[in-house]
């Protein structure tokens, strides 16, 4: 083709409206011997077959050319050498067959699928394989009359020990695939294919043993990885083989580091389907204690790296191999799935062992190793936290200053796990050995003790900090004098962290610590010296503690200096403005009202950082295709900045609308503007949560303006339609929330706002509301089936139910949110509200019965007294159905329930 490919399609979609004739043309190009131009052919017909183009659809195109298209794609498949290309074509094909199979608009498409499984091609097998994953959930008993020939076909290529791997490894890929597909397609056959297990296994370790082919094995590991996520059931008979086998490959020190650890990732994902399977990994004999060894094996794989000893700014991985990292993230998920009463003691066990040990290496893991397992072990680690806490404390003294920081590094960990009880109850051994490592010599260690500092104090009660305050300022206050940027930087943050949790009482320490901070702001190197943003958040901090006519000497040259500040950093590629955010946060509280004149400079600069974009994508599922272990750590830091302060900044809106209240009015539209897209802001959760938070907030602030006149150009009608916008946006976020926690928050702000607006809602704006709520309910007792399905699985335990019922807890708060709404509607709008309750009476009678939690009948009452309440003559239609309800509930076990009914009885 002379002509380049863009060009040629762009002039040919000019001149002609044909679409059978543009369809033909690319079929034709496909067979093109250039293979950039036949690449980009088969992209480009993907996308006009599959696409929901009004111009170019699959049903436009007429019967005679929709045959041709459908074989040449077909024959292009079994000829075509490139893989990517085959990717695109085998994307194209599934697209067209999801709608074309229903219909039985294709029947030469499973006869080819088939014959490709047959073939002696180990491309066309992974092709076909790949069609049959994609098609899954639409093939249905259509593939009843082969599944004898496909079982039979991938048996012997499994077993056959004379293929090329290339081949054997096409086989597994096709086997992994039609095995999945026989679960999620519901098939009565999917027992036949348990027999290939055994025979997949072994295939797998003999294809690992040769070096030239483990990494294309990847891709077996990777489908395996899958499976087990979504169904580890069918594994369950065979569990003991197919984990021993995993452990075996693991365990092999030969293997490449990205094999070991996409089969350390495999046994993971076992331990974590605790939906599809609660507590199967439990109950395999000895799994726990060798996975857990396994795993603590990884965290050996650290250096004593020259650069450690020397850094200025606190990095924590400096000396971290991919084996440490990927260890100590797996740890964290082990514990959190399996719970403390499965793992606790047979962990604390290994940790003794490698305490004992004479390598370094050794006794740095099993610190580490302790704090990442502590989350998952609360309750369990809770009965024995003095064991604990002697256990980090004796590394505080070791020899090796990695062991020593390893413990400060722990016992940070440890002091907001276990906060505040590890606080109260060990206090005093704690705040001898961290004022003990900070007068270590090495400045890891006083950094790291220093650091700890922080949550000594952060997250234990005042009165705790209060006894220690003097020993605690004059410690920090030698360290601000240190030369090592390093143990300042520290120093700065626990003076940070004092001052919050001591509050007034740092008044006695203000006029020497603002004296040091001022300079600070005003001698820094902007470009290089990092004492500059713990100064920043410190100065925020101390002025909210001692409040504000203390800090009124100094604000306005505060407040000039950080402002100064705004423009440094302003793509948001630093932590800087974070920092600053954070600082002007603590500053409006310390302030209230009396922050609105410095509003005006700041508020640009608020809006800027609400509107940063991290250049990152979001996907809802793995991608098993990518390497998923090369985090490219520097470009996640520089995101996960940018999200901080994304999140950072809405906040600070959020409490400037609080604090400021109908003064805010100026701002309210930029910051509308600026939260309703953030509703959907599934990146970053926090985000999400302070988008929600605002929405009631402004309401109060912009209802207060036009109520006191001081509301420029706005009048009760722009009261409405700001109402109008901002309650169909949450209602419109809350049918997409994913996150049950912020389905509540969601549904508790809609309240807050109906509280604010009500009286102005249409009866379509009603209507959405209902809607809404039904759609809340029908997907709460899905949940709620769920759990009990869970519940009735083998290998369930009180472990498993005691995680559970987390879960069910927050399904009762979405209902008790949504209770609390039908309250408000029965409320503003008595009778005219009862077409609604009809409707959602369906939904919310059921709530009633004695299966049900007490929360959930507890809410049905509420909803019920309510109506008895604000419409007692129209409510008389409902005695017949509710009031042997409430006889009844009025003899329930549950004297809560007993007392809801008669607190709504008086």
């Amino acid at each position: 083709m002379d002509v380049p490919f863009e060009t040629f399609i762009s002039e040919y979609m000019r001149s002609t409206k044909d679409p059978d004739s543009l369809a033909i043309k690319l079929s034709i190009f496909i067979d093109s011997s250039d293979i950039d131009s036949r690449e980009k052919c088969a992209v480009f017909l993907r996308k006009l077959l599959t696409s929901d183009n009004d111009f170019f659809t699959w049903w436009n195109l007429s019967e005679s050319t929709q045959s041709t298209i459908k074989a040449i794609l077909l024959e292009r498949i079994s000829i075509e050498e490139s893989e990517s290309i085959l990717k695109h074509l085998g994307d194209t094909v599934s697209g067209l067959a999801a709608s074309l199979l229903p219909r039985n608009n294709w029947p030469e498409l499973l006869p080819f699928l088939y014959q490709c499984l047959d073939s002696s091609s180990f491309k066309l097998i992974e092709s076909a394989s790949s069609i049959f994953g994609q098609l899954a959930h639409d093939l249905g008993d259509t593939v009843v009359p082969w599944v004898k020939q496909v079982h039979s076909r991938l048996l012997n290529t499994l077993h056959d020990d004379n293929l090329d791997l290339d081949y054997s490894i096409a086989g597994m890929i096709a086997a992994i695939t039609f095995i999945q597909f026989q679960c999620v397609s519901k098939s009565n056959q999917k027992e036949r294919f348990q027999e290939l297990l055994p025979a997949l296994l072994k295939r797998l370790t003999d294809t690992l043993s040769n070096s030239d082919k483990e990494i294309a094995a990847h891709d077996v590991l990777k489908l395996l990885m899958k499976f087990a996520k979504d169904e580890p059931r069918f594994l369950r008979r065979q569990l003991t083989d197919v984990v021993s086998t995993m452990f075996e490959i693991a365990e092999d020190e030969r293997l490449k580091e990205g094999t070991r650890h996409l089969t350390i990732e495999f046994l993971i994902i076992l331990v974590e389907t605790r939906k599809r399977a609660p507590g199967m990994m439990k109950r395999l004999p000895l799994f726990i204690s060798r996975c857990f060894a396994l795993l603590l094996k990884l965290l050996l794989d650290v250096k004593d790296d020259p650069a450690w000893h020397s850094v200025e700014i606190m990095k924590d991985d400096t000396g971290e191999t991919s084996n440490f990292s990927f260890g100590k993230e797996c740890l964290d998920r082990f514990s959190r799935a399996l719970g403390g009463k499965s793992i606790a003691h047979i962990a604390i066990e290994q940790l003794c062992t490698y305490l004992d040990a004479p390598e370094w290496e050794k006794r740095h893991a099993a610190i580490f190793a302790l704090a990442f397992i502590a989350k998952g072990c609360l309750k369990v680690m809770n009965k024995n936290l003095e064991q604990v806490v002697d256990m980090v404390l004796k590394c505080f003294e070791d020899p090796h200053p990695r062991v020593r920081w390893a413990a400060c590094r722990a016992i940070s960990s440890l002091l907001i796990d276990f906060r505040p009880d590890m606080q109260e109850r060990y206090h005093n051994k704690i705040f001898l050995s961290l004022t003990a490592a900070m007068d270590d010599f090495h400045p890891q260690v006083q950094a790291s003790s220093t650091r700890a500092l922080c949550f000594f104090c952060l997250f234990g009660k005042p009165e705790t900090s209060i006894s220690y305050l003097d020993g605690i300022v004059s410690k920090l206050f030698v360290l601000l004098q240190n030369d090592k940027p390093i143990v300042q930087q520290q120093a700065l943050t626990a003076i940070t962290s004092i001052s919050h949790s001591v509050k007034e009482h740092f008044g006695t320490y203000y006029d020497t610590v603002m004296s040091h901070l001022k300079a600070v702001l005003r001698n820094t190197d902007l470009k290089s010296n990092l004492i500059l943003q713990p100064a920043i958040e410190c100065i925020g901090s101390v002025a909210m503690a001692v409040g504000k006519e203390k800090f009124r000497g100094d604000e306005k040259q505060v407040m000039e200096v950080l402002m100064s500040l705004q423009g440094v950093q302003a793509k948001g590629d630093g932590p800087l403005i974070n920092y600053l955010l954070i600082a002007y946060s603590r500053i409006c509280h310390c302030l209230g009202q009396d922050f609105l004149p410095y509003m005006s400079a700041v508020m640009p600069f608020f809006i800027q950082c609400a509107q940063l974009e991290p250049a990152m994508t979001i996907s809802t599922q793995s991608d098993y295709g990518t390497n998923e272990f090369d985090d490219n750590s520097i470009d996640n830091v520089k995101k996960q900045d940018v999200l901080r302060a994304k999140a950072s900044s809405c906040a600070m809106l959020c409490l400037c609308a609080e604090i400021l209240k109908e003064d805010f009015y100026p701002w309210i539209s930029q910051a509308v503007s600026i939260f309703i897209p953030l509703l959907k802001f599934y990146t970053y959760n926090d985000v999400r949560i302070y988008a929600v938070s605002a929405m009631s907030l402004l309401l109060s602030s912009a209802k207060l303006a036009v109520a006191k006149g001081i509301a420029q150009g706005g009048s009760e009608s722009y009261f409405t339609k700001l109402s109008d916008y901002i309650v169909l946006a949450l209602v419109e976020a809350l049918h997409k929330e994913p996150v049950t926690e912020i389905c509540g928050i969601m549904l508790y702000e809609l309240n807050n706002c109906l509280q604010i607006c009500v009286p102005l809602l249409t009866e379509s704006q009603v209507r959405s509301i209902v809607n809404e709520i039904k759609h809340v309910i029908t997907e709460s007792s899905s949940r709620k089936q769920e759990f009990t399905e869970q519940a009735k699985t083998e290998d369930f335990d009180a472990e498993e139910a005691e995680l559970l019922s987390a879960e069910r807890k927050q399904q009762e708060e979405v209902l008790s949110y949504v209770g609390e709404i039908l309250r408000t509607l029965i409320k503003a709008f008595k009778t005219s509200f009862l077409p609604f309750l009809d409707e959602l009476s369906p939904y919310l009678l059921p709530m009633w019965a004695k299966d049900n939690t007490t929360n959930e009948r507890r809410i049905s009452i509420l909803i019920f007294d309510s109506l008895v309440e604000e419409c007692p003559e129209a409510a008389l239609k409902y005695y017949d159905v509710c009031l042997p309800l409430v006889l009844e509930a009025s003899n329930d076990e549950d004297p809560n329930v007993r007392q809801k009914l008669f607190q709504g009885s008086m």
